[in-house]
This record gives C-alpha cells, sequence and structure tokens, in this order.
C-alpha cells in the first residue's frame, strides 16, 4: 500500500505576540504527502505574512510541479526587502515523502532536520546549492515504516539563551531529548508537543522567539470507519453495514448512536452489551459488539468529540490539559484520540434521519440535525487526513 505518514506541528508565539511569525503548511497530492515549515523575519505580524506568504507560495508552486529553483526565485522577487538588514522574507524547510518511500528535504537557514531511524539519529549530508544567491540544503534519500523526521524553526535553538542556558538549547541536545521522546510517544502531535513543552520550559514561559517543531512520523495505514444513523429503508441496513465491515487488517470500527448500534449487532448476529461505567455525566457510556473497537452514543458524543477535534486543529489549545481530556475513558474523548493519534484515513457512513428526541431546543447546542454534526466533523478532520463520506437515507 506504500508509505503512509503521521503529521503533527506545535507553535509558541513570541512572548506578548498575539500572532506566530512561523508557519506551517501541510499538503497532499496524489502520491505525497509535502510538510512546510516557514519562518518569518523578525515577530509579530510582520513575519506572521512573511512566513504566511512563504508556505503559501511554495505549497502551491510545489503542487504544481514547480522546481526548487522556480520556487526560491518566486520568493525573492516577490516577498519585500528589510531595509535594515538587506535581507528578505523568511526562512524555511520543505520535506516531501513519496508514497513509494522517496523523500525529499529542502532546508534553507532552519536549523538542520531530526531524522530518526531504529532508534539511532541518522545524520543529513550537506549538499549545498547556490539559488539566488542563496545557500540552500538539498537531500534525496528513502524512508521506511518507523522513521520521524522532526523540523524546526530557530526559536526551538534559542530556548534558554541568556536564561537557563548561556547559549541556547544546542541542535544535539534537542535531537538527544527528540530521541528520548521517540521512544516513549506514540504519534507525531505527542512528540511535536514534547519537543515544544521543553522550549517552553527553557523559555520560562515567556518565549523570546517564535517557535515552532513539525514532526512526521512513517507509520502502518490506519483507516478507521465511523458509522452513525440508520440507512433509508430497513433492507438497506444489511449494505450499509457491509460497507462499515468492509476494510483490511488495519481497519478499525466505530459505531456512533444507539439505533447504529443495535442496526450492526442485528446484522452482525453479535450481542450488543452496555456499560453501567458513567465516567463523565454529560456523555453517555459506551457500549460492546464483538469486532467493534469502540460504541457510543450518538449525537452527544458527536458534539463533544467534534470540540477536543477543534481544540486540537486550534494549535495554541493543545496542551498537557488537552492530552488529559484525550485519554479520558468516555465515548467522546476515546473516539477523538483515535481520530487525532490513530487515522490515517476515515470513512464515515452516515444514515440521514431525522430523530425527534434530537429536536428538543433544551439541548447544550444547535440542531439535532446529526448530518450538520457529520459535515463539521469532516470538515476538521481532513486537514491532514483523507476523509470520505457515504450518505444512506432512511425517513424515521
Amino acid at each position: 500500500m506504500g508509505v503512509t505518514v503521521d503529521v503533527a506541528y506545535k507553535s509558541l508565539n513570541k512572548f506578548n505576540e498575539v500572532l506566530c511569525g512561523d508557519k506551517v503548511e501541510l499538503l497532499q497530492t496524489e502520491n505525497s504527502n509535502i510538510m512546510i515549515l516557514a519562518d518569518g523575519m523578525g515577530s509579530g505580524v510582520k513575519a506572521n505574512i512573511l512566513a504566511t506568504l512563504t508556505s503559501k507560495i511554495l505549497g502551491t508552486m510545489f503542487l504544481n510541479g514547480a522546481t526548487l529553483e522556480e520556487c526560491v526565485e518566486t520568493i525573492v522577487e516577490t516577498l519585500p526587502v528589510c531595509q535594515v538588514r538587506q535581507v528578505a522574507y523568511s526562512t524555511f524547510s520543505i520535506l516531501q515523502v513519496f508514497h513509494n518511500g522517496d523523500a525529499y528535504l529542502v532546508e534553507f537557514d532552519n536549523p538542520s532536520c531530526i531524522f530518526i531511524r531504529a532508534g539511532e539519529l541518522v545524520p543529513i549530508p550537506q549538499n549545498i546549492r547556490v539559488i539566488q544567491n542563496k545557500k540552500i540544503n538539498e537531500y534525496r534519500f528513502r524512508v521506511k515504516k518507523g522513521d520521524a523526521l522532526v523540523l524546526m524553526s530557530d526559536g526551538t535553538i534559542h530556548a534558554g539563551v541568556g536564561q537557563l542556558l548561556n547559549f541556547g538549547w544546542l541542535w544535539e541536545d534537542i535531537a538527544a531529548y527528540a530521541l528520548k521522546q521517540y521512544r516513549i510517544t506514540i504519534s507525531a502531535i505527542r512528540l511535536a508537543t514534547a519537543l515544544s513543552r521543553a522550549c517552553d520550559e527553557l523559555y520560562q514561559f515567556r518565549p523570546g522567539d517564535d517557535t515552532t517543531v513539525a514532526v512526521m512520523r512513517i507509520i502502518d495505514r490506519k483507516p478507521v470507519h465511523l458509522m452513525t444513523g440508520p440507512a433509508r429503508n430497513p433492507e438497506d441496513d444489511t449494505a450499509m453495514v457491509a460497507e462499515f465491515m468492509s476494510g483490511d487488517e488495519f481497519t478499525k470500527r466505530v459505531v456512533c448512536g444507539g439505533t447504529s448500534a443495535n442496526i450492526v449487532a442485528r446484522t452482525t448476529k453479535k450481542s450488543l452489551d452496555v456499560s453501567l461505567d458513567y465516567n463523565d455525566p454529560d456523555i453517555p457510556p459506551i457500549a460492546y459488539i464483538d469486532g467493534i473497537e469502540l460504541v457510543t452514543e450518538g449525537v452527544l458524543t458527536l458534539n463533544r468529540v467534534l470540540q477536543l477535534l477543534r481544540r486540537y486543529v486550534k494549535n495554541e489549545a493543545v496542551t498537557e490539559e488537552f492530552f488529559l481530556e484525550l485519554d479520558k475513558p468516555n465515548g467522546a474523548s476515546m473516539v477523538a484520540k483515535m481520530l487525532i493519534e490513530d487515522c490515517t484515513e476515515l470513512k464515515l457512513y452516515v444514515g440521514k434521519a431525522i430523530n425527534s428526541a434530537y429536536q428538543n431546543p433544551g439541548l447544550p447546542f444547535d440542531l439535532g440535525i446529526r448530518q450538520n454534526l457529520v459535515e463539521q466533523l469532516k470538515h476538521t478532520v481532513e486537514d491532514g487526513k483523507k476523509v470520505t463520506v457515504t450518505y444512506f437515507m432512511r425517513l424515521l
């Protein structure tokens, strides 16, 4: 099936700045995944604009097959030049991993990529090219399952300068710490967050520079099938469940909704056992069906899942408290954790049912319409993952 990646990043704004001067762009093509980290000169609004322009230009041009020379030339000609330093735009790193295992790394003035394989650091050779008077390191290599690659802005190596550390956090020390965290973390977001948190601590929680860590891990495929709501006609139940149960040995399955759970249990001739443990008073308990990873209540649970996913997408909200929430043993946290850390592609199987139980204006959110939640879920998850939705209509 080729190479599959888990990608995530974590940024810290310079202390007292509302906007981050670093920008990460995550892109997908038919045959590759691309991660771009741009670090705008300075901080605040100006740096944010420069980094955003750089990452967008590089991403758009790469997606359209432009060469590195064309990309750099466009950036040099497009972005403004600092009148004081006579230096333009921002530094950047580009990592492209193809599904066949080929990888391509480009670095311009950012700290060198940390490449971890089999619990060891892999040195990245210096292959310097001069383009538009800029020295750019270019590296082509192969990746395999288990590899991790970490891109960083220079806020990482500046962490602790003049405070806890005289000369900042040396690259070698960051790499050693990344190696340690690689062995005990299970996902890209946990590794990125661990490195970012260490930088924040060295800055004594008042970052002196925008600081970003972006991680790409090479993993097995992790497809997730999520079914919610019944099909249009009772005779469609079998077809809906058959599609939901399709997949390979990597596929995990989640059912959200009592009616859906009963349909799956009946169709697969398995028993449905409901837990009596209320771990969260606002979220109904989970249930169990043999062969299904997770069975939860429907709309209330999906609404909480959506709230957690939105916090994840809002990068600054990913804190230790967020992970504590994600690790809770309630249905919503368990679904959200699976979608964030244990999913590379999501297939949603949705019955378009109008359930009168969800039209109560006393519910703590607008709607009750399941498909509205599903659409929001789709748009939230597909930032970095492939999402497909199949609708099955039924009138209750």
